[in-house]
């Protein structure tokens, strides 16, 4: 049967909204997309999947108008599901049946034999969610034949099963989906319509900081000061998970995100009503990859992009290569799983993985834990892919019992995984996959290592860390110098510390934190760090006082095993008491360091050390004052913290002085692989997971006492410095502004290579005498309260203000020197970035920004696009971009352009001080993805640059200014 008319279809679909999220998740507690009764019989009726992770409201088709395209789909759309044929049942062991699921070898396609599979994955979901409406045969037909298509750069649609953020992505997310139903409302339209039609879990974990270190009160003290801090925020995350249909909001103090994703918001496969279908996600935090280790397809995505996700839109993505990642043999006695990921990092750096999905496979990965899977995969980002991802195997199903799935649930998840050839089992012999390109590593070649100063991947042996560091001091500066020079390389900083005698040089370390979800999902790591702990107490060594220790978990199930081991207690003797439950250090939530410590760096040039078992060691990130920063596993973050510098050869040189009055060495205190095994195999149990999580669901005091108002629009305090209503939708016309070139613009910026997102998004500490600092002041905030660029996310005042403010950004146009400032070319004055962006913006003249290869690499910050888009920027022309700021980019309505290759700005001879016009099409339908267009300057000069609208869906987003404006139009049309 088919719909008559666009009327009777929006009837229908009026009807799915009404009666969307009606019932609760019993095993989970979280909301699910799930219908009626009623209406699952209207689903097949009428060919459409209702309980498809996606809405059929919001639709990207190519450049004929959308309404256009929606009428013709209707009258064609198929009354029955064009794969119906390969619906098959999954029955249980006993008798019965777990459900039905579109079956992959049901297609009896050998092609589907070779696949890898992760692919296998968007298969699936391309087959399920098939009505030639949202996605169409040839859209399955891509993925099948992905041997030959993926070298073609196709666009295929997908639906993740759910959306995960964190608080500082998650606050702009539920910001953006206020102020979108107040401009429904004024478009005359139901503002309810803005609304997630899948799952969305929102973990708060991001606003702890480390205020309070080196006491047994730090976790209840900053607690409390975190909540006296971000009261607003929190309320208004809270009014939202009331407010908004199918969210889930878990309170602060539960654990950092993706760790709470790995042991207890992952489903691994769905049961739906019936309806089988693997687990899969896209997140507004970079690191949602860690996933990718329980064999759920996961991947970050930018907060606007998030957004639409959540309003039932399609992930238009281009259907990716799969780097294949053979792993055989097993890892040597004192290598850690932060040593392998720091291994795996550099060769895929190296191998150039931007993109594309790694696949891991061999024998050597039913070697490694789940845990040590998901240290892997959370560094995705690190080594650029777009995800690192394992299959489920015997493993995988062994963690999933650990964690408190239950029996039933992980029986079904390997029957349907077995069933639809998702599932490998090293017992059977293997079926030779077909990848794009491949990488091997022997896990025994695997050697303790750390990386920095300044970047996740420049990997540095530990036996080779003392002559690095050395280099670091000799060579430029740059991501591995300094350019310290030799006569001030031995200087010695004295000074006292609360009535001690303390020094500082060169690499002295001054925060060892043991943070981040990389390491602390990982039990053998983290017993690792006591061991060290207890050892080294045992012998007589003690951390120095003024170093700021810290141990932040990912989950509560940490402190019950490091408590059930007794290790907590060595840990706390070293200053290692744990401070808070979420992500610290790793994002630059550190906190102060004491001011004797601050003062004897900054008076006496201090390169400063941390070392931290993260996942981000960019400049700039961890801490203002520490201007070299190290990854490394938790027990060599003890180790450092004792040695008190990274000036050392672990090898040959002591740690310390024991209590006998011996050199105590590394060697005396590292615990074999072995003794940790059997720690964790004692202190490790189920019990612990059951207990933390139920804990969860309930909340915590602070949070339940906050009140809330239960209404549909939210009310904005113009006065209130953390929620702000953005300006993207004010005087928003019902029909879209269409494309737009560049006349004229001047360059606001201009970089060289490798400017991250931390470069150009709001983070950290707010600077005393930036701008954001000036408007705070201005509106009675005092300094004591001006909190982090993170807290404030939802404040578009504050984070346009913040934007290119890193104190260690590198801007041409000031011809070396680094810092938050540019030129305004008219006149030649240097002022923050943000002042010459205003005073452009009176005079109405665009701006873009120069920059070189990979910009906009690091952590998938929304921010790093909506900031500029805010300051008038219209158009970024750089070398190569990293795949989700680009996709912001343009969600933000703001053009990315790449030169040619062999070209940049320096081999065109571009200053930054000319203007810039790029002729664009003004029609839509003249424009095409990757088409090249001219660019042309003032000056004379002319070049060819190619426009990095990747795909027709992404030409739509421009047509409408961004993925927001496009999103409410075609709501407001239904």
């Amino acid at each position: 049967m088919q719909f008559e008319n666009l009327e009777s279809f929006n009837h229908v679909l009026s009807a799915a909204i009404c009666l969307e999220a009606s019932f609760d998740d019993d095993d989970r507690k979280c909301r699910s997309l799930s219908f009626s009764s009623s209406l699952r019989s209207l689903r097949w009726s009428h060919g459409v999947d209702w309980r498809s992770t996606g809405s059929l409201r919001v639709q990207a088709w190519n450049s004929v108008p959308v309404m256009e395209r929606f009428h013709r789909r209707i009258a064609t759309t198929s009354s029955e599901h064009p794969f119906k044929g390969v619906v098959t049942s999954l029955p249980k062991p006993g008798g019965g049946m777990f459900g039905k699921f579109y079956s992959l070898p049901a297609l009896n396609d050998p092609r589907i034999d070779r696949l890898p599979y992760s692919i296998r994955i968007l298969l699936e979901s391309a087959i399920r969610n098939c009505d030639n409406f949202q996605v169409t045969k040839d859209d399955v037909e891509k993925i099948v034949d992905w041997e030959n298509t993926s070298l073609k750069q196709v666009e295929i649609p997908f639906k993740p099963a759910r959306v995960l953020l964190q608080d500082f992505t998650g606050v702009p997310a539920v910001v953006d989906l206020a102020s979108m139903r107040d401009a429904m409302k004024n478009l005359g339209n139901d503002p309810k319509k803005i609304n997630p039609l899948v799952p969305v879990d929102l973990v708060v974990d991001h606003s702890v900081q480390v205020d309070v270190a080196r006491s047994e009160n730090a976790v209840q003290e900053n607690m409390e000061l975190e909540f006296q801090r971000n009261k607003e925020r929190f309320a208004f995350l809270k009014w939202g998970s009331s407010a908004f249909h199918n969210m889930l909001v878990v309170p602060p103090g539960s654990g950092i995100v993706h760790q709470v994703n790995l042991e207890y918001l992952g489903r691994v496969v769905f049961n739906t009503d019936g309806t089988l279908y693997p687990d899969s996600v896209v997140g507004t935090d970079s690191h949602t990859t860690m996933i990718d280790g329980l064999g759920v397809a996961g991947w970050g995505v930018g907060g606007i992009e998030a957004e639409a996700a959540m309003l039932g839109q399609p992930m238009s993505m281009v259907l990716p290569g799969v780097v294949g990642f053979k792993l055989s043999g097993k890892l040597c006695d004192g290598v850690t799983a932060t040593d392998l990921v720091l291994t795996v990092t550099q060769m895929l750096r190296k191998h150039g993985v931007v993109g594309k999905f790694v696949e891991f496979y061999g024998e050597g990965v039913g070697e490694l834990s789940l845990a040590d899977r998901a240290t892997i995969a959370n560094m995705s980002p690190e080594y650029g892919a777009t995800m690192g991802f394992f299959p489920v195997d015997h493993v995988t199903l062994q963690y999933l019992k650990l964690t408190c799935r239950s029996d039933e649930t992980v029986s079904m998840i390997e029957a349907y995984l077995r069933a639809n050839k998702m599932f490998v089992d090293y017992n059977e012999p293997q079926q030779e996959r077909a990848y794009s390109s491949y990488l091997q590593l022997d896990l025994a070649e695997v050697e303790p290592c750390i990386s920095g100063p300044k970047r996740p991947h420049d990997r540095v042996p530990l036996k080779e860390m003392k002559a690095d560091w050395h280099a670091c001091l000799d060579n430029n500066v740059g991501f591995k110098g300094f350019a310290v020079p030799k006569e001030e390389q031995n200087k010695v900083a004295k000074f006292t510390f609360h009535g001690l005698a303390a020094e500082l040089r060169h690499g002295s370390v001054v925060i060892a934190a043991i943070t981040s979800c990389t390491n602390t999902s990982n039990p053998s790591v983290m017993l690792g760090a006591g061991l060290v702990a207890k050892k080294a107490y045992e012998l007589g060594l003690e951390v120095k006082p003024w170093i700021k220790t810290s141990l932040a978990p990912g989950s509560g199930v940490v402190t019950k095993y490091l408590l059930q081991s007794g290790l907590q207690k060595y840990l706390n003797q070293q200053g290692f008491n744990i401070v808070g439950y979420g992500c610290t250090t790793c994002i630059g939530n550190s906190g102060e360091l004491d001011e004797s410590v601050t003062s004897a760096i900054s008076e006496n040039d201090i390169i400063a050390a941390a070392v931290l078992s993260g996942n981000r060691n960019f400049e700039g990130r961890v801490h203002p004052l520490t201007r070299a920063n190290y990854l490394a596993s938790p027990p060599l973050v003890v180790a450092y913290a004792l040695a008190g510098t990274v000036d050392i050869d672990f090898e040959k040189e002591p740690i310390g002085t024991g209590k006998s009055g011996n050199g105590v060495y590394l060697k005396d205190i590292w615990p074999s692989n072995e003794e940790i095994a059997q720690v964790v195999q004692s202190n490790v149990l189920p019990d612990m997971f059951k207990s933390t999580y139920e804990a969860i669901t309930k909340g915590n005091p602070m949070w339940n006492q906050l009140s809330v108002p239960a209404s549909t629009l939210y009310s904005w305090d113009p006065n209130s410095t953390y929620i702000h209503e953005p300006p993207y939708f004010k005087n928003m016309t019902v029909e879209p502004p269409g494309p737009h070139g560049v006349k004229d613009a001047y360059c606001l910026l201009n970089f060289g290579d490798s400017i991250t997102t931390d470069h150009i998004s709001p983070a950290g500490s707010i600077h005393k005498d930036s701008p954001a600092a000036k408007y705070l002041l201005e509106r009675g905030v005092d300094r004591n309260d001006f909190n982090s660029y993170g807290s404030r996310r939802g404040n578009d005042e504050v984070m346009a203000r913040g934007t290119f403010a890193n104190i260690r950004i590198v801007n041409k146009l000031l011809k070396g020197e680094v810092g938050p400032k540019t030129i305004h070319v008219p006149t030649g004055e240097k002022l923050y970035v943000y002042d010459a962006a205003m005073r452009y913006k009176a005079a109405g003249q665009d701006t873009i920004v120069l920059a070189g290869a990979e910009y906009g690499s690091g952590s998938s910050r929304d921010w790093a696009a909506k900031g500029p888009m805010l300051l008038g920027v219209k158009a970024v022309i750089a070398k190569s971009f990293e795949r989700i700021h680009r996709s912001n980019l343009v969600g933000m309505g703001i053009i990315p352009l790449c030169f040619k290759p062999g070209e940049d700005a320096d081999t065109l001879g571009l200053t930054g001080h000319e203007r810039y016009s790029i002729d664009l099409p003004n029609k839509i339908s003249e424009i095409r993805p990757g088409q090249d267009v001219t660019v042309t300057t003032d000056s004379g000069k002319s070049f060819t640059c190619t426009v990095r609208f990747d795909t027709e869906v992404e030409l739509a987003y421009f047509d409408h200014g961004g993925i927001l404006p496009f999103v409410i139009r075609n709501l407001n049309k239904e």
